[in-house]
């Protein structure tokens, strides 16, 4: 484990907490303008996020932090024992140092009950596509998003 994986603090993010949301609004424009990039399209939902709609959010945050600073936070909706992870992000200064992971590994003892995960990702994204795969994910069915943009539901069944 890097020494900076080693003082990850990962918890369940508190957003009614002003600060909590606005480094969540932060964390979530850098890592959204970053995955806009890669796949060349920019019309990414959670880029239209405000801190209401945030805050409205039916999701769960958690979000992982070192120090002071959130440099990532998955989010999911758990609906009987399947968990849909709904947003991955990591801020972009802290890329390819297993924050990620991390946060896959943090959402399955957070949730230990759960069959089944579900993610889905752009297929030109392939950091994310990596991860997932990396982390026994599988796909299962994809969708043309907009012209060229495929769209992958990935699953992942965790106990029969």
């Amino acid at each position: 484990m890097s020494e900076s994986l080693a003082s990850l603090i990962i918890r369940p993010l508190e957003l009614t907490d002003q600060m909590e949301a606005l480094r969540l609004l932060s964390l979530q424009q850098a890592s959204y303008l970053a995955e806009a990039r890669t796949i060349g399209f920019a019309d990414i939902p959670p880029l239209r996020d405000t801190l209401a709609s945030l805050r409205e959010s039916p999701e769960t945050f958690c979000g992982a932090f070192l120090g002071e600073e959130l440099v990532g936070c998955i989010a999911y909706e758990r609906e009987g024992g399947v968990l849909t992870i709904c947003r991955m992000m990591v801020h972009p200064g802290s890329f390819r140092q297993g924050i990620a992971g991390a946060l896959l590994r943090y959402l399955e003892e957070r949730e230990p009950n759960a069959r089944e995960l579900q993610v889905s990702a752009v297929t030109t994204n392939t950091p994310a596509v990596r991860l997932y795969e990396k982390h026994g994910f599988a796909p299962v069915h994809s969708r043309e998003i907009a012209p060229g943009l495929i769209m992958a539901d990935y699953r992942r069944i965790v106990a029969e």
